[in-house]
Order: C-alpha cells, then sequence, then structure tokens
C-alpha cells in the first residue's frame, strides 16, 4: 500500500491505475462494493488500484463545525482501504488551490497528467470543479478523448435503502450498533493511545484509560456500555464516555474507557473501543461523589447488559455487535461469537437524548 500526499508527490511508478474517488468515510459496504467493482477492472488492465481522497473532506472545508462527523480518522480510513484491495491512496489537500480547480483542470490535472488513470468508476452525480460543472458526461467525454474508460458505481442496498455514511451516523446516534454494523460490515468502533490525564478517576475509585480524540464533530456522545480491546488482542467489557467531561470542565473531546475487573498498567497502548449499548448522555454533576454514585449505576447497567447476552448468539447476523473474547470471560463477557441481535438499555432513553450522542 503506498500513501501520496498531495500531486507533488505523484512519480512515475505512480501512474497508470484504476481509479475511484470520494470520500470514502466509514468505508461501508457501499463503499466496498465499489472497491470491489475497480479491482475488477485492475486485475483485468493489471494496474493498481488507487483510490482518490480529500483531507479536510471537503464539507468539512465549507462547513467547519457544522460538517456531519466523521466515521472513521484517515489513518483507519487508509487501513480499511488497504483491507478492501486498495494499492494506493492518493490524499489531496482540500484547500483554496484546489477548490479552484475548473472541472476540466482538475481532470487534466489529477487524473491525466497525474495518475494517467486506465478506468475510472465514480458515482453518475458525482460533481467537481469550482464551476461546478465537472460531472459524469464531462469525464465520460474527457475518456472518449483520451482512451480511458469511465463507469458508474453500481448501487449497493440493505433493507431495500442505499447505504450511505449518512444513514450510519443517523444509526449510532440512536444507538442502533446492530444495523449500523450491517451496513459497515464490521462493528463500529473508536481507536486510540492511552495517555497521562488528570486521573480523577483514580481519586474515586474508578481509573480509566484516557484516549484524546480530534476536536471535531462527534460521531457519539454519551456513555456506553463497550468492549475494549487491547494491543494484545484480549477484549474485555467495560463502560466508556465519549464528549466533553462535562463535571470536569474539559474543553477537548475525550474517550474515557473504564474496563471491568482489569488491573494493569495501559499506559501508551492503542484501545480499540466498540460501543455495544448507550446507557445516557453526559451529564454535569454537582460534585465528584455524585459523579462516583453514577458511574456506580453505569458499572451495573453494563454488567446486567453484558450478563445479558452471554450465550444470546446470532449466527444469521454475525457482525451485529462488538464480540468480547473469551480471555475476559470471568468479568461477564460474552464469547468472541457471541453476537446480541439488537443492541438494548435497561431503560429507554428520549428523542433529545438521541440527537445528543450526535452533535453534528
Amino acid at each position: 500500500m503506498r500513501v501520496i500526499r498531495g500531486l507533488h508527490n505523484l512519480q512515475a511508478a505512480h501512474r497508470g491505475c484504476v481509479a475511484t474517488i470520494g470520500n470514502f468515510d466509514g468505508v461501508h459496504r457501499g463503499h466496498q462494493a465499489i472497491l470491489q467493482q475497480c479491482r475488477e477492472h485492475a486485475a483485468r488492465w493489471s494496474v493498481p488500484l488507487t483510490v482518490v481522497v480529500f483531507e479536510p473532506q471537503p464539507r468539512e472545508f465549507f462547513a467547519g463545525d457544522q460538517a456531519p462527523p466523521r466515521l472513521t480518522r484517515l489513518r483507519e480510513k487508509v487501513r480499511l482501504l488497504r483491507d478492501f484491495g486498495a494499492e494506493q491512496v492518493l490524499v489531496l489537500p482540500f484547500n483554496d488551490t484546489l477548490r479552484s480547480l475548473t472541472g476540466r483542470e482538475f481532470i487534466d490535472q489529477v487524473l491525466i497528467e497525474g495518475l494517467g488513470v486506465k478506468h475510472l468508476v465514480v458515482g453518475d452525480d458525482f460533481r467537481f470543479g469550482c464551476d461546478r460543472r465537472g460531472d459524469f458526461a464531462l469525464l465520460a467525454k474527457v475518456g472518449r478523448e483520451h482512451g480511458f474508460g469511465v463507469e458508474h458505481t453500481r448501487t449497493f442496498t440493505v433493507d431495500d435503502e442505499r447505504v450511505s455514511s449518512t444513514r450510519v451516523r443517523t444509526l449510532l446516534a440512536s444507538g442502533n450498533f446492530s444495523a449500523a454494523a450491517r451496513l459497515l460490515g464490521r462493528p463500529y468502533s473508536l481507536h486510540g493511545r492511552v495517555v497521562r490525564d488528570q486521573q480523577l478517576g483514580r481519586t474515586i475509585g474508578v481509573p480509566t484509560a484516557n484516549l484524546p480524540l480530534l476536536p471535531q464533530p462527534l460521531t457519539l456522545r454519551g456513555v456506553f456500555a463497550v468492549a475494549a480491546e487491547l494491543e494484545n488482542g484480549a477484549r474485555y467489557p467495560a463502560v466508556a464516555n465519549v464528549g466533553f467531561r462535562p463535571t470536569v470542565g474539559s474543553k477537548r473531546p475525550t474517550l474515557e474507557v473504564h474496563l471491568l475487573d482489569f488491573n494493569g498498567d495501559l499506559y501508551g497502548q492503542r484501545i480499540t473501543v466498540f460501543p455495544c449499548a448507550r446507557l445516557r448522555g453526559e451529564v454535569k454533576f454537582d460534585d465528584l461523589e455524585a459523579l462516583k454514585a453514577q458511574i456506580e449505576r453505569d458499572q451495573a447497567r453494563a454488567r446486567h447488559y453484558f450478563t445479558a447476552m452471554v450465550g444470546k448468539q446470532d449466527y444469521s447476523l454475525p457482525l451485529a455487535s462488538a464480540p468480547l473474547g473469551r480471555e475476559a470471560m470471568s468479568s461477564n463477557a460474552v464469547s468472541s461469537n457471541t453476537v446480541p441481535s439488537n443492541t438494548v438499555s435497561s431503560d429507554s432513553y428520549s428523542a433529545d437524548d438521541a440527537a445528543d450522542a450526535n452533535n453534528g
């Protein structure tokens, strides 16, 4: 896998490819279908599959904090693209220079002079260029002139609806992790490296692993029962808070994870967190004692959730929720093949809670 940052880093070895262009946020099953479509052509031409993405994503450039929250960071996106067959990822900085290109200039500089495309796969509603005149028809016309093929992506549906990043975000915001996993083709997860923070959790008997998040709109926000996977592959039931910790006044978003019945030093480790059930929204408490009491209730609810899931296996939907490894069975974990058929919580939550889960 080659990651090429900017047109100026393109070399002769990168030219001659099958390409596709888009945000690929989440690399969901619709994106995976596009990559499969591209792989078929790349194999036919015996050339690499190149994915062109933008950083930041165009809507982030124009809308800032009002842009939809990301499903995947660039690092994770590149890893997923690699896993589904991309051999090159061209990351184009979306800035004033790029946005000022006309549709034809974009084709000439990126696709023809830059990548030397043999075949291009894009959505038939794809628009580009400062004049918004860059569209599928223009691509097809230029392709005929310069000898590269252009075809539109195949529509991929689940439950008779097109799979999209927007649809995934909506499901995550409502706490429906089972349905989101069906669209993603995998359980949704958050990733990060544990850093030293204020260590307030230790003072109230609830040590947490703190993973800083990027200062961007959050896909999730609130308190969740989660599965936490460590670098050695072991998975443990846990409780996580995603947000700004209003009781302690944090200014940056943080993922705080308390592993149930776990003792050990996690500083510096990368942790992957799989949300399983939403417990509540973020609340500002009057003092740390009130916060501690609520955390104990959250832990009890999380234990109840994981205990209820033990032995409930739904092999018809193997990606319904985050699996827990057998290493943590003594801590009310479920087996690595356990997949709850839906996301549950010991009480219901309101539409306001659902909106709180997505501040985008």
